[in-house]
């Protein structure tokens, strides 16, 4: 390697050296944590859900098909910097519409490059995501543990009045007579927008301080809660928005959305070690008895009955909830994790990953169709 112009250095002094690519010159600090996607950088970086964090990508090349406007998850960059094996510049792949790296830097978005990757996964996944940072050669590691001292820790973080819009927004579907949806936006994909209104619903964006009261305004036939960065134990007045909904019509929710719904009813969500980043994770679906290969990007999980952090058998338990019984439906193969559950007495259901994939296999997208035809059902 080149004589390194970058470092990624950990909170527990940890340090790998690299190449400084992006927005050189320029720290970034945050939560490190690993994506193992072999595909989908551009849809990772601005992914709402990756606020407050910096990923380190385990597939080795990553920028060979450039950035486009297709591949764009939110408005922006949300992530921190990227770090990876080997950067490259590719500006003629096909449907590339400009370079990987050069986007990276007019965006204002540090990266390094020739990092140990596999090497910095292995220590994450043995000591667990930590905060950390991108900085250039010449900032000294004192300064540069200062930055990484004064950022605040994921646990506890509200990250969705970060990432949320200012005001209301309401987006026709595709065709007519599908139903209304209220979205409680904590950082909402734009792929999961593009499979509701594909199948013909109508969508309403609302800021994540909206009211109950906000969000049924327009009579809508169902709310949905949406994936989102942070953690869930630190949005109580969302939690509180959910419960004088749950039982006055449907409630979703997908990612951040199912921990929200969750603790809605009286449930508890924990940290998971280093979390779930990436489009290989298998879950099963207990009401189908299949296996699908699911993408993901959570940090948190809830907790199971009697406040379990893994679920031991392949059964569809239950939980007591404040508002009646709660049943498992999916579970995640890795590491025995809640993946998803359905409220038996009062309509409403949750999938921790992410159906609408972008990126990631397409395994899940049914869910779209199962929890429209739910709707319509108790309509």
């Amino acid at each position: 390697m080149n004589e390194p112009t970058a470092y990624v250095l950990l909170e527990d002094g940890t340090r790998f050296d690299g190449l400084a690519c992006g927005a050189a010159g320029r720290p970034a600090v945050g939560e490190i944590v690993f994506t193992t996607s072999m595909s989908g950088y551009q849809e990772a970086m601005t992914d709402p859900s990756y606020a407050g964090q910096l990923i380190t990508f385990t597939f080795p090349m990553i920028g060979n098909y450039g950035v486009s406007g297709e591949a764009m998850e939110s408005d922006r960059i949300h992530a921190g910097a990227a770090i990876m094996r080997a950067a490259v510049d590719r500006e003629d792949a096909a449907g590339a519409e400009r370079g990987w790296l050069g986007w990276l830097e007019d965006c204002g978005i540090p990266a390094i490059s020739d990092v140990d990757t596999r090497a910095l996964v292995r220590h994450i996944r043995d000591a667990g995501a930590m905060r950390g940072g991108v900085f250039p050669a010449t900032l000294s590691e004192p300064d540069a543990r200062a930055l990484i001292d004064a950022e605040p820790r994921m646990a506890g973080r509200d990250l969705a009045r970060v990432v949320t819009p200012n005001e209301l927004a309401v987006l026709d579907g595709d065709g007519e007579g599908g139903p209304r949806i209220s979205v409680i936006d904590t950082g909402v994909k734009l792929s999961i927008i593009r499979n509701l209104r594909a199948r013909g619903a109508t969508v309403e964006l609302h800021p994540c301080t909206s009211s109950a009261a906000d969000l049924l305004r327009n009579r809508p036939d169902a709310v949905f809660l949406a994936n989102g960065p942070g953690d869930p134990g630190a949005l109580d007045y969302v939690v509180d928005t959910v419960r004088g909904l749950v039982g006055r019509l449907p409630v979703y929710g997908i990612c951040l959305g199912h921990q929200l719904l969750c603790r809605a009813v009286g449930l508890e969500t924990y940290k998971l070690p280093f979390g779930h980043h990436g489009a290989n994770h298998p879950v099963k679906d207990l009401t189908t008895g299949v296996v699908e290969i699911t993408s993901q990007n959570h940090g948190f999980a809830v907790l199971g009955p009697d406040g379990a952090r893994t679920i031991e058998d392949d059964e569809p338990v239950r939980w007591e909830t404040d508002f009646g019984a709660a049943e498992l439906t999916h579970i995640n193969l890795y590491d025995r994790t809640v993946e998803g559950l359905a409220l038996k007495d009062v309509p409403g259901a949750t999938v921790q990953y992410h159906p609408e994939a972008g990126p990631g296999p397409h395994d899940a997208l049914h869910l779209f169709d199962r929890f429209l035809d739910e709707i319509k059902a108790a309509a």
